[in-house]
This record gives C-alpha cells, sequence and structure tokens, in this order.
C-alpha cells in the first residue's frame, strides 16, 4: 500500500500497473479540498494523450493499481 500526503500530491508522478490505451504515466493535475482540508476533488492527466481522469484519490494508495513515480 503507498503512504501518500494528500497535501503533496499535486503534481504528483505515478505509473499505471495494468495501462490501458498506453497510457502508463500520470500526473495529478488539479487539487480541490473542502474546508476540513480533505480531498474532494483529485484529476490525473495521461502524459502521452493528455487525457484527463477524475479519480478517488485513495485509490492511488492501491499498489495493485498504481505505483508512485514514473517506472
Amino acid at each position: 500500500m503507498n503512504k501518500i500526503n494528500p497535501k503533496k500530491l499535486l503534481h504528483s508522478k505515478w505509473t499505471a500497473v495494468n495501462p490501458v490505451n498506453k497510457e502508463k504515466h500520470f500526473l495529478v493535475t488539479e487539487l480541490e479540498f473542502d474546508e476540513e482540508n480533505n480531498v474532494i476533488h483529485c484529476l490525473l492527466e495521461a502524459v502521452i494523450s493528455n487525457r484527463a481522469v477524475a479519480i478517488d484519490w485513495q485509490e492511488l494508495t492501491h499498489t495493485a493499481h498504481w505505483r508512485q513515480g514514473w517506472k
């Protein structure tokens, strides 16, 4: 399980374990917090195609789907 600090999540790099459409490397490009500093919106952007996908930020903690950094 990846340990993630939500305050350092913006502009972080991620690698998909099972790439789809040759999209393997992603950047966190948008992050929104509520008044209690909980993440309410996380947007990943594929580096190769610039396709953006909104995900639950806690999905990034699952090592079966995501690896931290570009590998």
